[in-house]
């Protein structure tokens, strides 16, 4: 079992930025794929950013450039370093891990990009 917890969000103006955590608890961190989605209100939840077990990285095309996943071991803790928001960034932020069938959400956090 694992345990997820997502801080960081916020209320930021356009062009701003933000740092996601999502610390980890209750297994070995370094089995899992993990990521970030977010869900926009009236929109399905989407992939936002993506890392392996082996260190490589995806994003979605509307984020490229913008955001940056890493991830601490140590830490147990996986980041997502937002710049340049817009507001069409607003959503719930989600991190995800996974492994095989078993994948564990957080319970989400609020970014909400306005002037």
């Amino acid at each position: 079992q694992v345990q997820l917890v997502e801080s960081g969000g916020g209320l930021v103006q356009p062009g701003g930025s933000l740092r996601l955590s999502c610390a980890a608890s209750g297994s070995d961190f370094s089995i899992y794929s993990m990521g970030w989605y977010r869900q926009a209100p009236g929109k399905q939840r989407e992939l936002v950013a993506a890392i392996t077990t082996g260190g490589s990285t995806n994003y979605a095309d509307s984020v490229k450039g913008r955001f940056t996943l890493s991830r601490d071991t140590a830490k147990n803790t996986m980041y997502l370093q937002m710049n340049s928001l817009k507001p069409e960034d607003t959503a719930v932020y989600y991190c995800k891990f996974w492994f095989g069938l078993l994948s564990y959400w957080g319970q989400g956090t609020q970014v909400t990009v306005s002037s």
